[in-house]
């Protein structure tokens, strides 16, 4: 979409309809088929299913949900559960031997009756049928805990038989979105808001004086709460205070996005302002619950508490219905439902049980109705709300209204999602940098025979679903709504340098705090070669050093490196990067300190077995997954090199920018020249000043040999 482009707010909408229709169905593609074709074993060795389990426990959740507490049949020994995220293993002994699973607190999963190894499809599916869906709340060593959104029956049945847990994609966040391009697309043009005309460019925004401070059209005198904000930080508030209905906060990496956007809720809310405030994912929301809370403002945080942080509990509906004054309307009715859940353990009667259900809907349906009216009174009581952009279109806030919402990491947010808040809003400020990651887009990743041919309005060709909603907005508006935020705490300037040049005309700049801060500055390093050495690269051009594709390709096999995407690594690469963590760590640094990125996860898989058990702490993670992350030293291993010089997705000069602005005191790149400067103009300027900026250092596959 360009600027001259004349979008009518229907055609938008059911362009995004189509648009995510089809995404939805390439996320379904991924889990689903797979379930269909693949056995609870196959599955498990992906990471997507957990198995051997048994029913230990049921109590009662918010919203009166069903909590089924699972552990590992005890029947069957090996180590205990382990995540794939954990740092290290878990010290909890016994259990059955699952492996590494991808099963994460937050998500959406099916809880079933275990297939036997020998049942055909079709028994597999009716057993299936039995069980329910739910979301994952806790996950141990000793087990994991799943809050049921209905059919706890069907799993009490089951309890003497084992069961399973297998990941499922999530659908609600796609309704949510689909409700509101539905009301957009219907609208009639009378019913569009100022703020709506202004973000479609039918209006222009509201002009603002050159004195920010102006306090007639401005925002007046600001008296910021935090002092030590910086000029950049300070003019962005004045900005987004004196806007009229939209501001964007451009937050480039490590220039204290966050700590701004907490500076501006303070200054709305001594105007009397009520806040809603959302993000993409339960990460950015709760983040800044976690430096909102210390302030001591009323504050609620929306949202499953099965995906929330520990830290900012105290301020979620959870805890709140339990602890404020409004929660004594449905204590005693949890108290009782508690006691009927463990009255089922104790009865073996199928009548006797089934009434027990009975008992348990209509309390159930009571207490619904009472949490409602605790919930209705503690929101409307909160000047700051805060939830993720599909939660806000919950029915805890639907019918509220807020003078300003802000979206937080709105560069990573699908545009679709910003507009379940902002259908009723009248201001919206957005935070986020879009020369970072844009959401992640399944469907755009399918190759072009799996893809629908989808019928958009005219005015809508050429949209996706990765043009968000700042990309739009800056294309439309220009530079006038935005200020950017220019002061960097993260980067030693060596390794900020290029990164700013490049992407940020040059004007990021180094506090002086960490400008030229060090390894060596770290407590217990020792000085050498590595550690005092900001920008590394190992230059593995010459053809020693190729690319592979993964074994499994094309043998039939389901492998996790094949469930889970691009397939290509590097082994001669990977035997570097573990050369220089070692090296890292044998002179001083912390595993902990250290993270190794790859934009591929085949590479990451094959990284992770040369890594991870020897280095427990190390923190290893794809580029896609990193952003937003921080640590002292980070690695890079870049895969790409082919006689062809391809490099695929390396091209996109997001990413790269995600993978060299992720450390703090020492970046360390591998990867081979020849490949990655034929990619773009980016990475030939990149490869350039790699050459001319860091210590250059031209391995020997002989030195690498085990």
């Amino acid at each position: 979409m360009s600027k001259d482009d004349h979008l009518s707010i229907s055609d938008f909408a059911t362009a995004q309809l189509a648009l995510l229709s089809q995404e939805l169905a390439a996320e379904k593609a991924t889990t689903s088929q797979l379930l269909e074709s693949s056995s609870p074993k196959t599955l498990a060795r992906a990471g997507l299913a957990i198995l051997n389990l048994t029913l230990s426990n049921l109590r009662t959740g918010l919203g009166g949900k069903t909590v089924l507490e699972l552990e590992p049949d005890s029947s069957i020994s090996g180590p205990p559960i382990s995540n794939s995220t954990s740092k290290s293993p878990s010290k909890d002994q016994g259990g059955q031997a699952f492996g590494q699973h991808d099963i994460r607190v937050g998500d959406l999963v099916h809880v079933a009756p275990q297939p036997k190894g020998g049942e055909k499809k079709r028994e597999k599916i009716g057993l299936e049928a039995k069980g329910s869906d739910g979301v994952v709340v806790k996950v141990s060593g000793r087990g994991l805990q799943v809050a049921l959104d209905r059919g706890e029956d069907n799993i009490e049945e089951g309890s003497g038989l084992r069961l399973w847990v297998v990941k499922l994609a999530n659908e609600v966040t796609y309704k949510r979105m689909n409700w509101s391009m539905e009301r957009m697309q219907k609208m009639e043009d009378n019913a569009h808001t100022t703020l709506m005309r202004v973000l479609f460019g039918m209006e222009s925004p509201a002009p603002l004086p050159s004195n920010l401070e102006d306090p007639e059209t401005g925002a007046g005198v600001v008296e910021f709460v935090d002092p030590t904000l910086n000029e950049s930080q300070k003019d962005a508030i004045r900005f987004a205070l004196a806007a009229r209905e939209v501001a964007l906060i451009h937050g480039p990496p490590g220039t204290g996005k966050t700590y701004t956007i907490i500076e501006l809720i303070l200054q709305l809310l001594q105007r009397n302002k009520r806040i809603l405030v959302c993000g993409p994912s339960n990460v950015s929301v709760d983040n800044i619950v976690e430096r909102l809370a210390p302030h001591k403002v009323p504050i609620i945080r929306l949202g499953h508490p099965a995906r929330l942080l520990p830290s900012v509990l105290a301020h979620s509906l959870e805890v709140l219905t339990k602890t404020s004054e409004a929660a004594e309307l449905v204590k005693d009715i949890r108290k009782e439902m508690d006691d009927k859940q463990a009255s089922i353990r104790k009865t073996r009667s199928g009548r006797e049980r089934k009434a027990i259900y009975g008992e348990i809907k209509d309390l159930r349906t009571e207490y619904r109705e009472r949490e409602k009216k605790c919930i209705n009174t503690l929101v409307q009581g909160s000047k700051v709300v805060l939830a993720t952009l599909h939660g806000a279109g919950g029915s805890q806030v639907r019918n509220e209204r807020f003078d300003v919402v802000i979206i937080d990491e709105a560069s990573q947010a699908l545009e679709a999602q910003c507009w379940i808040p902002l259908l009723t809003a009248s201001k919206v400020v957005l935070a986020g940098d879009h020369l970072q990651l844009p959401p992640t887009v399944k469907s755009t990743n399918l190759k072009e025979g799996g893809k629908t041919k989808l019928e958009l309005p005219p005015t809508a060709k050429g949209m996706s679903l990765d043009y968000t909603l700042f990309d739009r907005l800056l294309s439309l508006h220009g530079q006038a709504i935005k200020r950017m935020l220019t002061t960097q705490y993260r980067m030693h300037e060596n390794i900020m340098r290029f990164p700013s040049k490049a992407l940020y005309d040059g004007k990021l700049l180094a506090a002086d705090g960490v400008k030229l801060r060090l390894l060596t500055g770290l407590p217990n390093v020792a000085d050498t070669e590595d550690t005092r050495t900001p920008l590394v690269f190992y230059d593995t051009q010459g053809g020693d050093f190729p690319e592979q594709i993964d074994e499994d390709e094309g043998t039939g096999k389901v492998s996790k490196r094949t469930l889970l995407g691009d397939s290509k690594s590097n082994p001669s690469e990977a035997a570097i990067v573990t050369k220089h963590v070692i090296a890292l760590v044998e002179a001083g640094v912390n595993p902990e300190d250290i993270a190794v990125v790859t934009p591929y996860n085949a590479q990451l898989a094959l990284l992770s077995d040369k890594l991870k058990q020897r280095f427990p702490g190390l923190e290893l993670g794809s580029v896609d997954g990193f952003q937003g992350r921080e640590k002292e030293a980070v690695v890079v291993s870049l895969v790409r090199s082919n006689l062809q010089h391809e490099v695929g997705f390396l091209a996109e000069k997001r990413r790269l920018n995600v993978a060299m602005t992720r450390p703090k005191r020492h970046l360390c790149i591998v990867g081979d020249s020849e490949t990655v400067a034929r990619g773009s103009s980016f990475l030939k300027a990149w490869m350039k000043h790699l050459e001319d900026n860091a210590d250059l250092r031209y391995p020997d596959i002989a030195d690498l040999e085990d």
